[in-house]
């Protein structure tokens, strides 16, 4: 590292930095080209410093005695040790030694160096960066080490040929990347085979279409129901013995039977979710029940949140009130779950789901997890041993490649969403869902297009903020006496007689003469609306403070109304009754105080 700062890496191989001191039997790192071996017989003019415990206490003991070789040597012949340069300290005092080059001198043997004292927290901290950059340093620069894990690691993947399945041509750094992560429910590995049909050949369990932007900003997770009601096309796929099988298209199936049923592999699923969304698919990972067990305890477990304690006999997940760090059997009981939470469904599991591999990505992006070469190996481990996937990611070099573009991505940026649905209207006992078109279309539309969902949530956000300042300043100005305020009122709250009884209060109780009733609305609607003209907002601020509409129930239009032209109140559902606020009082009543606050009498 020191090397590369000071310019001089060039064609050195950082293996051939680490060598051999026959007088320590350790391995040390010489950074310094530069400095030759002092010549034999030629006295040094300075001694490397002791490396580690061993060579401080043989510095420390008188010398011995040459041994017999050395004794029968010629004069000005005698055998010496090859000698090492010591490490080079990057900032000292002394003046360089005799014979030229980088290398200051070192100290005497007999003594320690002196120099200023530094904190102590900042030598600590030096410390641990030089300890673990030296461990990762060896980790990846010693050819044989590296080549024993990258076979190791590349031994541990499986793979699937499923070239053209999906509509992709494999992920390029310079562009968007669409990966399908596939959760299966293939009961393979220990103690797994008491998790529901232990002969299942694996279906589409959980899938995630993850899109990863082009320029590595944001993500979308796109979770895509199991039990969602599709069509899966034709595919062809490689049996074991090696020969191909074409599969016919199905229609109105599971979305989960795209993977397993017929011979289904993931390239099937990949097919189905370009067909359903319209979005490439590149590249496949999938990953069954172990995954969930031996990565959560690779990471050191994954801490997740629940409002109420929770013990779900049918998962085995029991874990008490608020924060829990889980790994192992209840992390996978964790994802399992469908009785704990929510509605108690799929797409209440798909919620727990999301949840929790938001918190491990956080979890394996942490500094305890990243600062940590053992927990490194592990997850490495662990990962590509649960991992299938497809040719064109089939080994390490190519999964670390892909992983280093995903992890360019913040994890505040990653959106977790669900494909849009709809209860099947075909079924009476609710089993299944429906793609919800209207909703689904301008989400697949988002991701063709790499648009960021983090960034159009912020801005339907911040759209919906402006709107309700704008309607909040609609109530700031002057107001019309009630006798000058005309409405027609309609009926849209599914209240009988709901707009004559308002007729009657705004009369006989407000003042507002002005008023007629124009019986029900086309149809039902949600929340009460006041239309209005500029020209009368004077006349819509009176009567929302006289039945205390919101700010958000006025809909000012563009152009002014007649002279006599009356402005138009629908009432909704949230319709309480004649001259009851929609709303509550914006202030507390005079005299109010909390159950906190110490009132002394008077």
């Amino acid at each position: 590292m020191d090397a590369h700062s000071r310019g001089g890496a060039e064609e050195i191989d950082p293996a051939d930095q680490w060598v051999l001191n026959p007088q320590t039997g350790n391995y040390e790192l010489r950074l310094d080209h530069s400095t030759g071996q002092p010549p034999s017989g030629t006295p040094r003019s300075s001694t490397p410093p002791p490396q580690g415990r061993r060579a401080a206490r043989r510095a420390s003991e008188p010398a011995k005695a040459p041994d017999a070789a050395d004794e029968d040597a010629p004069t000005g012949t005698r055998r010496r040790a090859p000698e090492v340069p010591g490490q080079r300290r990057r900032r000292t005092a002394e003046p360089p030694a005799q014979g030229g080059g980088r290398r200051a001198a070192a100290p005497a043997a007999s003594g320690r160096r002196r120099g200023k004292a530094k904190d102590k927290k900042s030598r600590t901290k030096k410390v641990l960066m030089w300890t673990g950059g030296v461990t990762a340093f060896t980790l990846l620069a010693t050819g044989g080490v590296a080549y024993y894990l990258y076979e190791r690691l590349d031994g541990n993947l499986s793979t699937i040929d499923v070239a053209g399945a999906g509509g992709g041509n494999g992920f390029k750094k310079d562009q968007a990347i669409n990966i399908l992560v596939i959760g299966t429910d293939k009961r393979t590995g220990d103690g797994n085979s008491g998790y529901g049909d232990k002969n299942s050949p694996g279906h589409a369990d959980t899938t995630i279409l993850l899109h990863v932007s082009k320029d590595r900003t944001n993500a979308t997770a796109l979770s895509i129901p199991r039990d969602l009601i599709t069509d899966i096309p034709e595919c062809t796929v490689r049996l074991e013995d090696g020969t191909e099988k074409t599969i016919p298209a199905q229609s109105g199936v599971r979305f989960n039977t795209s993977l397993g049923q017929m011979d289904r592999n993931p390239g099937c699923t990949m097919a189905t979710v370009h067909k359903m969304t319209g979005v490439p698919i590149d590249h496949f990972m999938m990953v069954d029940f172990n995954a969930v067990k031996t990565l959560s305890t690779a990471v050191g477990g994954v801490e997740v949140c629940v409002e109420e304690a929770v013990k779900d006999d049918k998962s085995g997940l029991d874990l008490p009130k608020g924060k829990s760090l889980i790994q192992g059997e209840q992390a996978l009981a964790f994802v399992r779950t469908r009785q704990a939470f929510g509605n108690k469904s799929d797409l209440s599991r798909i919620q727990t789901q999301q949840q929790f591999m938001g918190a491990m990505f956080r979890q394996m992006k942490s500094s305890e997890t990243l600062t940590s070469p053992s927990k490194l190996l592990d997850l490495a481990d662990a990962a590509t041993k649960a991992l299938t996937v497809d040719d064109g990611i089939g080994s390490v070099k190519k999964l670390q490649e892909l992983g280093m573009e995903v992890a360019k991505v913040d994890p505040k940026n990653i959106t977790f969403a669900t494909v849009p649905v709809l209860d099947n209207p075909h079924e009476k006992i609710k089993a299944t869902v429906v793609l919800n078109e209207a909703k689904a279309e301008p989400l697949f539309s988002i991701i063709k297009n790499d648009i960021s969902l983090s960034e159009v949530e912020q801005k339907e956000k911040d759209a919906k903020n402006a709107e309700k300042a704008t309607q909040a300043a609609l109530l700031e100005g002057p107001r019309a006496k009630p006798s000058d305020v005309r409405v027609d009122v309609y009926n849209g709250s599914g209240v009988r007689g709901g707009a004559q009884s308002t007729i009657n209060w705004l009369q006989n109780s407000a003042g507002v003469l002005k008023s007629s009733n124009k019986a029900n609305a086309p149809a039902d609607i949600p929340k009460t609306t006041l239309e209005f003209a500029p020209n009368q907002a004077d006349q819509a601020r009176a009567l929302a403070d006289l039945m205390g509409l919101p700010a958000a129930a006025l809909k000012q239009g563009t152009a002014d109304a007649g002279e006599r032209e009356p402005m138009t109140l629908t009432l909704g559902k949230d319709f309480k009754g004649a001259g009851v606020p929609l709303t509550g009082p914006a202030k507390a009543p005079e005299g109010a105080v909390a159950a906190d606050k110490q009132v002394c009498a008077k």
